[in-house]
């Protein structure tokens, strides 16, 4: 029986969403599958490219006779490539994206940078030797080559630019002293170390992998020297003895760490990649980017040393490229980055670990929209690795499927340290506004902040700007204007409209308050820096850094303002959100959260879990030392169950309220979302195509009982002259949605009034 394959050309020779078919050679038959990397003759002269195989078939799109063969599978490929080529194709399927951007996100090695070389000359004879030869070249006067003997004599290798360039010594001298034997010109490839790790090398003393470094050990993987070893507690040493238990039973690849904050999960991450190190497997340790600082990174460091590596935003293509192929050749075991870091290229990987999983930018905002968690379980699953998520507030979807028993549950209770969680005052601002105090800061904080600046200790001002979206809210009774249909708060135009930017409904402003007739209602207007000025002005001999968006611009801007405050430079931190995610200050005994209720009204169906995320991991920060914390939060609606679920730290009590929410609406995880985001240039030609993409998705939605929200603006509806629209279904089950994507991207593949309509697909 002959059989054919599908395959797609590599990236940077054809365009991708192009198959090609091949028969397959009888030799490769019972191996081939999907997802392999192949070698194939391609083009004119039938030159041997690289390909992806798709798809293993029966049948052929033409005559058999008329198809080349393939050449070979590249087994030296196959381990990593193949499977992130059949995960690239989950993601087009899952995703609703096309071939070539899911390849092109899943194998970023493939955009290869100049190799650097280090280039060195070695004297090949012995000292004897030398010293005889040093004598005829000088008796010949051969000056240039006694001067290059005389120094290898010293030094036994030379850095080539130090011996073409302090010693003046041409190629052609080199290539004679080469051809006689006397010296050898070699070259090594050298990867490019990003900044952190050079960092952290230059501060340990030198190579840490004579120190921390593993090498194999009868195919397995030892330490050379005992780290500094962590000793957990019981609760921690429970998750560690369970997960290496359930190591090799298939049933069990899926673990939840909910841990308060400060309870140690870190600890826990350390001793599993360890253990997958022993093993002699691999490991991706996926952390927010924002959190990707000196401190976190120090601990791995220091007990894994350079079997590591980093990954973030601000590496150059080389230095990125570099980190792939360490991890390809084996060179490193451990990866440390967000969500990219997900497709590093290991042959052996044993573990993947999601730290602070609920964090939104694990969310991919382009095409392919993945998101980390969905990925890393898929990809868990193609190489029977482990999924270890941790999080002090995870998200409604991973606490759902643990409870639902896809993962199991752990439960860390207690702070590591000992320590108590802060406690927390929730302070009403309407009454404030009654009483006659019309600042940003509560009485109540301004006395306590001041109290911290007698005793020498630390202050964290948190401003909840995350999402902000020009809602509308009353200042004296805390009432928001919302949509009628869509549970989620109007957004304020310059037009003087309030518009939904899930159904398109929309009403003029107000000026008074609905509910109770005041003329305090408008948006949110005060920023970072005029709490930064304010508080200057309250407390003149305080210190004050301010941390957002304007003064973490540079290539250092976050490293440098965390560690002047970790140094103790400062007694007040001012701050977005960028100054609540895991970060460690034990001299920080008062967290004021200041506007606490401005995310729970961004326009969006997971308004309340981000407000309660953000404000549980913002009080978290308060008390990590052997000083008890406090923590301030002002709001306007000190009633709301976010807001008085994170004062208590109850996680329980929100994600049982929020659920049922979820369920009453139909919103994930109750039941799954898909959106569908249109943009283009032309703002009529996208109304139009709009309009004929809803009537043929509200087709499908009768036919799979699915609902239909929109379309409507999206909540910036331009950028860059682009305009932008969404269209929402909603459906209890995951396969609904998927065969209604599959119908509509056919749809708009044979429909031409889409060709100027760039649609992409996002899972919710």
């Amino acid at each position: 029986m002959e059989l054919f394959a599908d395959i797609i050309i590599d990236i940077s020779h054809s365009k991708l969403d192009q198959t090609f078919q091949y028969r397959v050679p009888e030799a490769l038959q019972d191996v081939l599958e999907p997802g392999n990397v192949v070698e194939v003759p391609f083009g004119r002269g039938d030159r041997p490219t690289k390909g992806y195989v798709l798809r293993v078939t029966e049948y052929s799109a033409c005559p058999p006779e008329k198809l080349k063969e393939i050449t070979r599978i590249e087994t030296d490929l196959a381990g990593a490539e193949s499977k992130l080529t059949a995960l690239a194709l989950w993601m087009r399927d899952y995703y609703g994206c096309t071939t070539v951007q899911a390849l092109r996100t899943v194998l970023p090695f493939r955009q290869k940078a100049a190799r650097r070389q280090k280039k060195t000359v070695a004297l090949k004879l012995s000292r004897e030797e030398a010293l005889a030869r040093l004598g005829q070249f000088r008796q010949k006067h051969q000056a240039a080559r006694a001067r290059l003997l005389e120094a290898l004599i010293g030094e036994n290798i030379l850095p080539r630019e130090v011996v073409t360039g302090s010693l003046k010594i041409t190629a052609s001298v080199l290539r004679a002293l080469e051809e006689q034997g006397v010296i050898a010109c070699e070259s090594e490839q050298v990867y490019r170390t990003p900044e952190l790790l050079r960092r952290l090398r230059k501060e340990s003393g030198g190579d840490q992998e004579t120190d921390f470094g593993y090498t194999d050990v009868s195919g397995g993987i030892s330490l050379k020297k005992d780290a500094e070893r962590i000793h957990l507690n019981h609760e921690q040493q429970r998750i560690v003895d369970t997960v290496l238990s359930e190591w090799d039973d298939p049933d069990r690849r899926e673990y939840l760490i909910h841990g308060v904050t400060g309870s140690g999960k870190t600890a826990v991450y350390m001793e599993l990649i360890d253990a997958a190190l022993r093993m002699g497997k691999q490991a991706i340790l996926l952390i927010p980017e924002i959190s990707l600082t000196y401190q976190n990174v120090i601990r791995f460091y220091h007990r894994f040393g350079d079997r590591i590596s980093v990954l973030h935003s601000r590496l150059s293509p080389a230095e990125r490229y570099d980190q792939f192929e360490r991890a390809r050749t084996g060179d490193i075991d451990v990866m440390i980055g967000p969500r990219s870091a997900l497709f590093t290229p290991f042959q052996k990987l044993g573990i993947i670990i999601i730290d602070e999983e609920h964090e939104s930018s694990y969310k991919s905002e382009s095409v392919p929209r993945y998101h980390a968690r969905e990925t890393a379980q898929k990809r868990a699953a193609l190489e029977r690795a482990k999924l270890v998520l941790g999080s002090a507030t995870p998200s409604l979807e991973a606490y759902h499927e643990a409870e639902n028993g896809r993962s199991r549950l752990f439960t860390l209770t207690k702070r590591a340290t000992g320590g108590t969680l802060p406690s927390v005052t929730i302070v009403d601002m309407r009454a404030e506004l009654r009483d006659g105090n019309r600042s940003i800061l509560s009485r109540d904080l301004f006395g306590k902040i001041g109290e911290r600046l007698e005793r020498g200790q630390q202050t964290m001002l948190f401003l909840n700007r995350r999402g902000y979206s020009g809602f509308v809210s009353c200042r004296s009774c805390g009432h928001v204007i919302k949509c009628p249909h869509c549970d989620v708060s109007l957004s304020l135009h310059k037009n003087g409209k309030l518009i939904c930017h899930y159904c398109g409904y929309e009403r003029p402003a107000l000026s008074r308050c609905p509910e109770c007739d005041s003329p305090y209602i408008g948006g949110f207007k005060a920023g970072t820096q005029q709490i930064e000025e304010l508080v200057m002005q309250s407390f003149p001999r305080a210190r004050v850094l301010r941390m957002d968006a304007d003064t973490t611009r540079g290539k250092d801007g976050h490293a440098e303002i965390l560690r002047a405050f970790g140094d103790r430079e400062a007694d007040i931190l001012v701050g977005t959100q960028m100054i609540v995610k895991g970060h460690d200050f034990p001299h920080v005994t008062l967290v004021g959260i200041l506007a606490a209720d401005l995310s729970l009204n961004v326009p969006h169906y997971q308004a309340a879990e981000r407000t309660f995320e953000l404000l549980t991991q913002a009080a978290g920060r308060a008390g990590r030392g052997d000083t008890p914390g406090e923590v301030v939060i002002q709001t306007y609606v000190p009633e709301n169950y976010a807001i008085t679920s994170a004062a208590a730290q109850d996680y329980l009590s929100f994600y049982r309220q929020e659920m049922e929410y979820r369920s009453l609406s139909g919103y994930p995880p109750a039941g799954d979302m898909m959106a569908l985001h249109c943009y283009s240039e032309d703002p009529g030609k996208l109304a139009v195509a709009v309009d004929y993409l809803a009537q043929f998705v509200r087709k499908l939605a009768r036919r799979y009982e699915a609902a239909v929200i929109g379309p409507a603006d999206e909540a910036v509806a331009k950028v860059n002259d682009v305009y932008r629209k969404a269209l929402f279904v909603k459906h209890p089950q995951e396969r609904a949605l998927t065969a209604m994507k599959n119908l509509t991207e056919q749809y708009i593949e044979i429909n031409t009034g889409f060709q100027e309509i760039r649609v992409q697909f996002e899972r919710k």
